[in-house]
């Protein structure tokens, strides 16, 4: 019998949440990465323009959709791909956490993601009872893996993997005949030289795989550049070969996109000007935020691109988690993002601006009352 599956983590933050709650100017949570700004008018309104959607949808997407999820890996990501080795998710986090199960992976195999994760990656490995391996070093992966997970830039700790690191990934996952995949859901938020001034590459990259896409994926989610987290609006694109498998599977598991979110993806990914306008928000919640946090005596570790801040004091983060919540602010605790992050804590930028000030201001009069 498969062992059971471990508690939501974030329901360890409730008694935190609830001290944040009871300060006198109200709780500002901090922890959790969902957009908060509005979603593109167009994006809204070509979904209510599909909303006569009588038949099932395909579980490939549309082929306007996959032409322009594929046109849109060429202009904004600068890898070439064809229409039919892209596919459109359920969201990013379904394809996380079943990966592992639609590629076939059980006991006895293994699951390679990062030192420091969002816990899905995990997660997909604990569903089929394979062995969950978090590793940074490609020369650590051992011989029985079969799927790698990479994330650039990461969360939580904004880390962006230049194209060397990418390339070594590649080359230890062919050597182990393992699919590798690269989450790279942040790709649009670089904050940090040089990712301010230049893409952050992706796995599919040329220069890291040449014209060859043999078991590799990139997947990417339109949550956080478009605000679409209530949509579910993701996709998948890479080996044409293994994209096919991953259809055949994912039609026998009736996990398809409904028509009226795959019309909405369309004028999403048609767009750019809202995406810009997204990231400028971003990027001044980050710049109020961040000189806060330092004036507090918080190093940020990492966090040149993504919509996080992973802070620490060199306390536990319990610690920190529970300091916070005295100043009615709720973060997320390193402890749930793996063994290696115990004195980090995770802010995110997802908040209204009126709260990410009012965060900055609170953390600053704490900083000047300790000093």
């Amino acid at each position: 019998m498969r062992q059971a599956l471990p508690e939501y983590p974030w329901d360890a933050m409730q008694p935190y949440a609830a001290r944040a709650a009871e300060h006198p100017e109200g709780a500002l949570n901090l922890s959790i990465g969902s957009p908060v700004d509005p979603t593109p008018r167009a994006v809204r309104e070509a979904l209510a323009s599909a909303t006569d959607a009588h038949a099932y949808p395909a579980t490939a997407g549309s082929s306007a959709l996959r032409e322009a999820i594929a046109e849109w890996f060429g202009r904004r990501r600068g890898v070439a791909v064809d229409a039919d080795a892209v596919l459109p998710t359920v969201g990013s986090k379904e394809l996380v956490a079943l990966l592992p199960f639609l590629l076939g992976i059980g006991a006895g195999e293994a699951v390679v993601f990062p030192s420091v994760a969002y816990p899905s990656y995990a997660m997909g490995a604990a569903l089929v009872g394979a062995d969950a391996i978090a590793s940074d070093d490609p020369g650590s992966w051992p011989e029985h893996t079969k799927l790698i997970w990479i994330n650039s830039p990461s969360n939580p700790d904004g880390r962006v993997l230049d194209i060397d690191a990418l390339r070594a990934a590649v080359e230890r996952a062919r050597e182990l005949g393992a699919v590798i995949a690269g989450d790279e859901c942040y790709a649009e938020f670089g904050w940090d030289a040089p990712w301010d001034q230049r893409p952050i590459p992706s796995i599919l990259d040329p220069r890291v795989v040449g014209n060859d896409h043999r078991g590799v994926l990139s997947v990417y989610s339109l949550s956080k550049q478009s605000n679409l987290a209530g949509y579910r609006a993701a996709f998948l694109a890479g080996d044409s070969e293994l994209v096919a498998r991953l259809l055949t599977v994912r039609k026998h598991a009736g996990l398809m996109l409904p028509a009226p979110v795959q019309a909405a993806m369309l004028a999403a990914l048609a767009d750019e000007s809202h995406v810009e306008e997204q990231r400028a928000r971003y990027r001044e919640r980050r710049d109020m935020l961040r000189p806060a946090l330092e004036a507090a005596g918080f190093a940020i570790d990492g966090s040149e691109a993504g919509l996080y801040l992973w802070a620490t004091r060199g306390t536990d983060a319990w610690d920190a988690v529970a300091q916070f919540a005295e100043l009615g602010i709720v973060v997320g605790p390193g402890h749930f993002y793996g063994d290696r992050s115990p004195q980090h804590v995770r802010l995110a930028l997802t908040a209204p601006d009126a709260d990410i000030a009012a965060a900055a201001a609170r953390i600053r009069a704490s900083a000047s009352t300790a000093g």
